[in-house]
């Protein structure tokens, strides 16, 4: 293949499309939840992520687990947990079989933020995937978003 090669080409285009779409609706959601409730995006899914954690086997996420699921470092995911404990917003404690492990939990407070932000991140994310519908280049891409489900 050269540099030239159609195939390249379309799949560049395609990541550029991809890319754009993504920027765009994590951008319009980010100031909504600014706006509204003074969390980032990644604030708002770090909330997200943990507030799924149970007490049961597995149940709660080692920290490399947690930067995984919020798509970022591990030295970021820290300071960003960190930020928000230092909120109330979450509590770090030992692991109880295993003292060299640190759980981390969604306080009340988190709790109840995260419980009147998710109403502004799912309205935003709808905004942000009409708009882009109407663009012919991203509608394709906006369809699949819509129509992919998450194994759980």
């Amino acid at each position: 293949m050269t540099a030239t090669d159609p195939a390249l080409t379309a799949l560049a285009q395609g990541w550029c499309a991809l890319s754009l779409l993504h920027g765009r609706i994590e951008a319009h959601i980010e100031r909504a939840l600014q706006t509204g409730h003074d969390l980032s995006v990644r604030e708002y899914s770090l909330l997200d992520v943990l507030s799924r954690q149970h007490s049961g086997e597995g149940g709660h996420l080692q920290m490399k687990q947690v930067a995984d699921a919020v798509v970022l470092s591990q030295s970021a995911t820290t300071r960003l947990v960190t930020r928000l404990e230092d909120r109330g917003l979450l509590s770090r404690y030992l692991c109880p079989t295993d003292r060299r492990g640190i759980y981390t939990d969604v306080t009340e407070a988190g709790l109840a933020l995260l419980n009147e932000a998710r109403p502004t991140n799912d309205k935003a994310l709808r905004q942000a995937l009409d708009k882009a519908a109407t663009n012919p280049e991203l509608a394709p891409l906006v369809r699949a978003v819509e129509t992919l489900r998450v194994p759980v």
